[in-house]
């Protein structure tokens, strides 16, 4: 039975075929579809299968702010002191305020546990990708316990807000500069007819199995491409010694720890399902959709280590 426009009635029992289901149930159903990666507008054309008809958008909605009491549960929840690599990043998405439409940062740190769980540990909205505001968010998943007692590493874009934040909160733990962000900024200062030559020269360095054969492949590449593209060299140069960071780890997960493709792949998914949608309406609508991601991807990998963890 339905009460009127606002959805139906609490605690009451729907005919559904030969069966009846509790508004319970269906509320469940409509988070669990929500979680699962169904727009909001279309989480209702999908349980017609249940009810026999449509949920409207307004019961899905005020089921899903009920998603805000999991968000702040998230947030607070420990976290075990196990990871291995930290990889951090963010992601632009875009939310209406009272001054208009603004790109808001959502800041996002992944770990990989010493066993190779994966997990999304947190996200925050920010203004900017400011020292200030990564400082803020790194301290908060020291509080709820990512002392970094297993930390090996530490892979970011190389963004400099960020790293003045690393300095304040695990200044002591060896920092890798993302290949595939570095190589972007090469790339922007090379001539096109320069650009194939020079960055497979590049990647020659990364893919050394040493840190020595890494030094000598970068010079052997800067000797080449110093007088042509000075300022390409430079970019390279300066961030040297982060770029190979990652070649002090364990040879089979080398690969894995040189950039932050891993959070990245995470970002695409996060795009995917915000797609439909121009804009967020407010800060609570994007934080329900990031959490309804992050859940959805956390619940996959739950006793799902990484095969290069497993297979040794």
């Amino acid at each position: 039975m339905r009460a009127g426009t606002g959805g139906w009635r609490t605690g009451a029992a729907i005919a559904t075929g030969s069966t009846s289901v509790t508004q319970g149930q269906v509320n469940q159903a409509i988070r669990e579809t929500f979680l699962a990666g169904v727009s909001t507008r279309r989480v209702g054309e999908v349980l017609r299968g249940l009810l026999g008809e449509g949920v409207s958008a307004q019961t899905v909605s005020r089921v899903t702010r009920s998603l805000d009491r999991e968000v702040e549960r998230f947030r607070a929840a420990p976290i075990a002191d196990d990871i291995l690599y930290l990889l951090l990043d963010g992601v632009y998405l875009r939310v209406k305020s009272a001054t208009g439409v603004q790109r808001k940062l959502v800041l996002c740190a992944y770990g990989i546990s010493v066993m190779g769980e994966r997990r999304l540990l947190d996200f925050r909205l920010a203004t900017a990708e400011g020292a200030a505001q990564w400082e803020a968010f790194l301290s908060q998943l020291r509080e709820r316990g990512l002392c970094g007692t297993k930390l090996k590493l530490i892979v970011t874009d190389g963004c400099k807000g960020l790293h003045a934040a690393l300095e304040a909160v695990y200044p002591y733990v060896q920092r890798q500069h993302c290949w595939v962000h570095k190589l972007r900024n090469v790339a922007a200062l090379l001539k096109r007819r320069q650009q194939e030559e020079c960055l497979l020269g590049a990647r020659a360095i990364y893919q050394s199995q040493t840190r020595s054969a890494a030094t000598a492949a970068y010079w052997q590449w800067a000797k080449r491409w110093r007088q042509e593209a000075p300022k390409a060299v430079a970019c390279l140069e300066r961030d040297l010694e982060t770029l190979l960071s990652f070649l002090a780890c364990p040879p089979e997960h080398q690969r894995m720890a040189r950039t932050t493709n891993a959070i990245e792949r995470c970002f695409r998914e996060v795009r995917r399902r915000t797609r439909p949608m121009s804009c967020f309406n407010n800060n609570a609508s994007c934080e329900r959709i990031i959490y309804a991601v992050f859940s959805h991807l956390n619940r996959n990998w739950e006793g799902r280590p990484l095969t290069l963890f497993t297979h040794k």
